[in-house]
């Protein structure tokens, strides 16, 4: 394997390690998920912010996922109608409550939602923590102290306040995003290349459903989870659950 691409093995490797070794609060965030599932709530799941949205996807109708997640895909930071339109409206104070409110969140107290943004500074994202403790829901933050930390308290990403997510939820689970994203140096090119946000959301938000999972079962409740469509007797195995929560789910 060339220098480069060991660099961003490495680098991926080294932040998967790190993401492990949050696993105690990984395990009490997943107590409280488990939890919500077996009083028959959704867990709403929004990346407010471009890539973010990703990981957001990763868990909606996904084989070995949990069923009953709400995916908020707001078309507004969707990069499919725009990157750098995406980029505006995450910086656009006062714009997640109605998001929230279109998606039917935070309707009685203790929903759980998850919070995914590896950068964890921007104004959507600030502000649907801010909202959500109004709403008196749980909220569990992924997102890497080191890059909020670092990022200067007046840059343009940010929310107004200068918050950081980190510290505006209930359990914060850090990605370890490195500090600028991209990890690998290629001569004759002066910006690192290989991002690295996508793939520490997913690592963690993948740990986060896994542990539910275990919850549920310690609990004694049979874990909703999707079996792949495209296995022998996946739409069999996954019609019931369809039908009871495409109603409920707005992107099922």
């Amino acid at each position: 394997m060339n220098r480069e691409l060991q660099q961003y093995k490495d680098a991926i490797f080294k932040a998967i390690e790190q993401i492990s070794a949050e696993e105690p609060v990984i395990q009490e965030a997943a107590k409280v998920m488990a939890k919500s599932i077996a009083e028959g709530n959704l867990i709403h799941v929004i990346g407010p912010g471009g890539h973010s949205n990703m990981a957001v996807e990763e868990v909606l109708w996904r084989s070995g996922g949990l069923v009953p997640i709400n995916a908020i895909l707001d078309a507004g930071t969707n990069l499919i109608h725009g990157a750098k339109r995406s980029n505006f409206i995450e910086r656009t104070p006062g714009y997640a409550p109605k998001v929230l409110d279109a998606y039917g969140v935070g309707k009685k107290p203790g929903e759980v939602i998850v919070i995914v943004n590896a950068y964890g500074i921007n104004a959507m994202c600030i502000d649907t923590a801010l909202e959500a403790r109004k709403r008196k829901m749980v909220s569990i933050g992924i997102t890497s102290r080191e890059f909020a930390d670092r990022l200067p308290k007046d840059h343009p990403s940010r929310h107004p306040s200068g918050k950081n997510l980190y510290q505006e939820v209930d359990y914060f689970i850090n990605c370890h995003l490195p500090y600028g994203d991209a990890v690998v140096e290629v001569e004759g090119c002066a910006q690192k290349v290989g991002p690295t946000a996508t793939i520490c959301n997913v690592v963690t938000i993948n740990f986060l459903m896994v542990e539910t999972v275990k919850a549920l079962v310690s609990l004694g409740v049979k874990p909703p989870v999707w079996m792949s469509a495209n296995l022998p007797g996946g739409d069999e195995a996954n019609r019931a659950y369809e039908e009871k929560y495409r109603p409920l789910i707005k992107h099922l």
